[in-house]
């Protein structure tokens, strides 16, 4: 209340605010320019400061520059590949130089202020937490369907290097993605309401399917899991679970003391899902059904 009476004063104290812009740049090119009027409110018949166009302004403009970091990540060779920083706009130095703007009478520029935003997942940690295996499932697949074991691959390599902290939920709708044709997947065998149809997608069941049995091994929360309204040939009856970007996810809570690292792998007619943690993770191992090599999907 305090500031928004300041605000006030300060309005009412400047003369007549002509019609200039602010142009608003990044790297000496222009993001957008906006004018003071539009920053505008009433408040008992005087122009006021409108705080919450202030922050719509500094929302469109992370929107528009900022970028999400990038988490590091295990190659194909078991290389660590290091994150990198991502940006957004630093709101404290920008509502500064905008205020100033508003004050004066003249058109003004400023360059926005940035801040670094680091990945949640670094080289130090993933180097840490892959020293010990605790969880692992294979399940085959036929390879000669090209359009469903891409799909299988596709989301593999969305779900590799996932890190889950203590604590956090795991949601697998979350960490591989909308499945969509921008992004590479084709239509592909899939169960419906019982039916076998084609869907975009198709056939990343199975991979949710190895990532449930893989962590259900490490004894891990789980908090949603659906099966198929139909067997499924590549887990044993009751171990599968179904996923859809618009329908069921699968879920899970890490309780344990530590960051499980998940990797996923496709290598000819098989997808393995391997769980990996520090040497000081404490957790109780469970004993399953083993998919076996003659249990192949279509």
């Amino acid at each position: 209340m305090k500031f928004a009476f300041l605000s006030l004063c300060l309005l009412l104290a400047q003369p007549s605010i002509q019609d200039d812009r602010l142009t608003i740049t990044e790297d000496d090119k222009e993001v957008m320019s906006v004018n003071r009027k539009d920053f505008e409110a009433e408040f008992l018949g005087e122009p006021f400061v409108n705080h919450s166009k202030i922050q719509q302004l500094i929302d469109r403009l992370d929107e528009q520059i900022g970028r999400e970091p990038v988490n590091a990540k295990i190659g194909d060779s078991g290389e660590i590949i290091p994150g990198e920083d991502g940006t957004r706009v630093y709101q404290k130095k920008f509502m500064e130089k905008f205020y100033e703007y508003l004050y004066a009478n003249e058109a003004s520029s400023i360059s926005v202020p940035k801040l670094a935003v680091r990945p949640e997942v670094d080289s130090e940690l993933l180097a840490n937490i892959r020293t010990q295996q605790i969880g692992q499932y294979v399940t085959y697949f036929n390879s000669n369907n090209k359009e469903r074991s891409h799909n299988i691959r596709l989301a593999a390599e969305a779900l590799d290097s996932h890190v889950v902290f203590p604590g956090e939920v795991f949601s697998f709708n979350k960490a591989v993605g909308k499945r969509t044709k921008e992004k590479g997947y084709m239509n592909a065998p899939e169960i419906v309401k019982g039916e076998l149809t084609e869907g975009i997608g198709g056939g990343i069941c199975q991979l949710s399917s190895t990532l449930f049995n893989s962590v259900d091994k490490v004894g891990v929360k789980i908090l949603e899991r659906f099966s198929h309204s139909k067997r499924v040939p590549y887990v044993p009856p009751g171990r599968d679970a179904t996923v859809s970007w618009y329908g069921p996810d699968f879920t899970f809570k890490n309780q344990f003391n530590q960051p499980l690292l998940i990797r996923s792998r496709v290598d000819g007619g098989q997808v393995s899902v391997t769980i990996y943690s520090s040497d000081v993770i404490n957790y109780d191992p469970q004993k399953m059904a083993e998919a076996r090599e003659g249990d192949i999907s279509v």
